[in-house]
């Protein structure tokens, strides 16, 4: 089986980072190489990147900037951690990619999805994720337990719950219509129920492998 490239994606307090320790113990269970990385981030220079936009100081920054401080991190992130992965042989597996960039940047500030698709294409050509694993939550779930967190809330993270409806909509709205790439996972239940859905799903995707 050729190298996979997986995204996880979901609003806040979906869980993501509890899931995707319990995703990484699937591939190892497998024997499957893999890295773990994050958008936006996964580089020296994307971290970086990823500091400015998420400092809730930064509260002039403009729609645009925003968007394409996403894409900047992105270019590097491929340039030098994904495709050379991808490329040796060795599955990756990301917290959010473009994804993210259409329900936050597009649903959530209002974006044409027009203008997304052509740094999307500018920027990954035909590259797209294999499998999109989507944590979905409603929202006042995933606020809440966002919350309860002991760090301080990112620029993100301070939006109003109606921000997070539009991103909400927009990541069900994807799924609806690439079914072949999503799977929606139902992150509203229990923990050891939510896993048991991710076990079924990455079974059911990586097939007889040994």
């Amino acid at each position: 089986m050729a190298a996979k490239f997986i995204t996880v994606e979901g609003i806040e307090g979906v869980g993501k980072s509890t899931n995707l320790t319990w995703l990484q113990q699937i591939l190892d269970r497998r024997g499957i190489p893999y890295i773990m990385t994050r958008e936006p981030g996964g580089t020296a220079l994307g971290e970086i990147l990823r500091g400015v936009l998420l400092d809730h100081r930064n509260t002039e920054m403009a729609s645009d900037t925003e968007l394409l401080l996403m894409f900047a991190a992105r270019a590097q992130h491929l340039a030098q951690v994904i495709k050379p992965a991808l490329e040796a042989g060795t599955w990756v597996v990301c917290d959010r990619f473009t994804d993210a960039t259409y329900a936050y940047q597009g649903g959530g500030r209002g974006i044409a999805r027009s203008r997304i698709a052509s740094l999307e294409q500018w920027v990954q050509a035909d590259l797209r994720p294999d499998l999109t694993l989507l944590l979905d939550a409603p929202v006042e779930i995933g606020l809440s337990r966002a919350a309860g967190r002991n760090q301080g809330a990112d620029r993100f993270e301070r939006e109003k719950a109606a921000f997070f409806d539009k991103v909400r909509t927009s990541y069900l709205q994807m799924a609806a219509a690439e079914a072949q790439r999503y799977r929606v996972i139902d992150a509203s239940q229990p923990l050891d129920t939510v896993q048991a859905q991710l076990t079924a799903t990455m079974d059911a995707f990586l097939g007889d492998r040994s």
